[in-house]
C-alpha cells in the first residue's frame, strides 16, 4: 500500500494568485469583475488573510484562465507553448432575463484594453450597455442570424456577415432582429 506524502504547510494561495493576476496585467479590480469575486475578498485572500472556499477558488480560477489545481499547486508550472482552454474554462457572462449570453474569448490580461466575445441572443433577446470610457469603440459581425445594433437614437440591421463599427462610449443596444437564435463576435477596443 502506497502512502501519501502531505505537504507540511497549506498551499499560498495568496501569493499564487497574486503573481497570476499580475503576470497578467490585471488589477484587482479588474479580476473582482471577472471573477464575480468583491475586491476587499481578493485583497484578503492575496495577503493571507483570508483563505478562498472552493466556490471562489473556482471562479477565480476560472477568471485566469486557469484550472484550479494550478491555483492551489505548490509547484510552478512550466509555460504552455500554445495553451489550450477547454469550453468549461471559458468565463461565461449570462443574462437570462434579458436573453443574452456572453462568452469572453480575450485573455483576462487584455481586459480593459481590448476585448473580445461570442454573443449569443436568443429570439426578442438584447444587450443593453451604458456608455462605456471615452473613445471606446465596439464591432459586432453575425456569425448567425440578424442582429439590430442601435446607438443612442440610431438603429441598423445587420445580416448574416455584415460588421457593425460604432462608438461605444454612448448608450448602446445589440438586440436580435430575428425569429431564431442570434450569434456573433463583439470586439471592444479602448482607448
Amino acid at each position: 500500500m502506497k502512502t501519501l506524502s502531505v505537504p507540511a504547510t497549506p498551499p499560498e494561495v495568496g501569493a499564487t494568485l497574486q503573481r497570476m493576476r499580475l503576470d497578467r496585467g490585471l488589477t484587482l479590480e479588474d479580476l473582482s469583475r471577472a471573477a464575480g469575486v468583491s475586491k476587499s475578498m481578493l485583497s484578503q485572500i492575496e495577503r493571507e488573510k483570508a483563505n478562498p472556499t472552493i466556490a471562489v477558488a473556482w471562479r477565480l480560477a476560472n477568471a485566469l484562465g486557469i484550472g484550479i489545481g494550478e491555483l492551489l499547486s505548490t509547484e510552478a508550472r512550466p509555460v504552455e507553448t500554445i495553451r489550450i482552454l477547454e469550453p468549461h474554462e471559458t468565463p461565461t457572462l449570462s443574462g437570462d432575463h434579458a436573453g443574452y449570453v456572453l462568452r469572453i474569448l480575450g485573455p483576462m490580461s487584455l481586459a480593459g484594453k481590448y476585448e473580445w466575445y461570442e454573443l449569443t441572443l436568443s429570439a426578442g433577446g438584447e444587450l443593453v450597455s451604458a456608455p462605456h470610457d471615452p473613445g471606446t469603440t465596439e464591432h459586432l459581425t453575425v456569425l448567425h442570424g440578424a442582429i439590430e445594433v442601435e446607438v443612442e437614437d440610431h438603429k441598423r440591421k445587420l445580416k448574416l456577415g455584415g460588421t457593425a463599427r460604432y462608438e461605444a462610449d454612448k448608450a448602446h443596444a445589440i438586440r436580435n432582429a430575428g425569429k431564431t437564435e442570434a450569434k456573433a463576435l463583439l470586439v471592444v477596443i479602448h482607448r
